[in-house]
């Protein structure tokens, strides 16, 4: 499983300072994590004014992303927590309605405060490299024409833009879809 350290890098101008660097822990969703991942998701819309019916604000599984992801062996969650407080996470799973060989990367979401550290690329190259465990040849992910930092991290990944979804994701208020081979290395 994975599961890592991660260390805010420190400043390029290497300020010499005695208060301590944080240490972020990248690890896979424990049930206790559900309540702030939960709200992590539903602030992110909020503060987007995105839509909140057709989109994972809606889900059914939003406020019991443990027990989702515990259900299926070939899905997983991961969050990134500083000082025990969760900050971010992003999972994959299946995508319904296409071959067994196709994820989804799935909720990758993060506090603002923490955007710009690296953290989403460490999260989804966790996703991806967990994706390739499972065996899933292709990932998938659905998002918000407004979600262009993440949309630049995922092209960064090589995930190319689609013309049509693919799948039954639920996700109908979500017109940007991308989809990565994973046969191909990753960058």
């Amino acid at each position: 499983m994975v599961e890592q350290s991660l260390q805010l890098e420190q400043n390029e101008a290497s300020q010499v300072s005695t208060t301590r660097q944080p240490q972020y822990q990248l690890r896979p969703i424990k049930e206790q994590d559900n309540a702030a991942i939960a709200a992590i998701i539903r602030a992110v819309f909020v503060e987007l004014d995105a839509p909140r019916e057709g989109s994972a604000y809606s889900d059914p599984s939003l406020d019991g992303l443990y027990q989702h992801y515990q259900a299926d062996p070939r899905a997983a969650y991961f969050v990134v927590e500083i000082d025990g407080k969760v900050i971010a996470g992003c999972g994959l799973g299946p995508l319904p309605g296409e071959p067994s060989h196709v994820c989804e990367l799935q909720k990758m979401y993060m506090t603002p405060e923490c955007r710009g550290l690296g953290i989403g690329q460490r999260l989804v190259q966790a996703c991806l490299d967990q994706a390739k465990e499972f065996a899933y040849t292709q990932c998938y992910l659905e998002t918000l024409p407004n979600m262009t930092a993440a949309q630049a991290l995922y092209l960064k990944f090589g995930f190319r833009y689609l013309e049509r979804p693919l799948g039954n994701t639920g996700h109908s208020n979500c017109p940007v879809w991308m989809l990565l081979d994973l046969e191909a290395p990753i960058k």
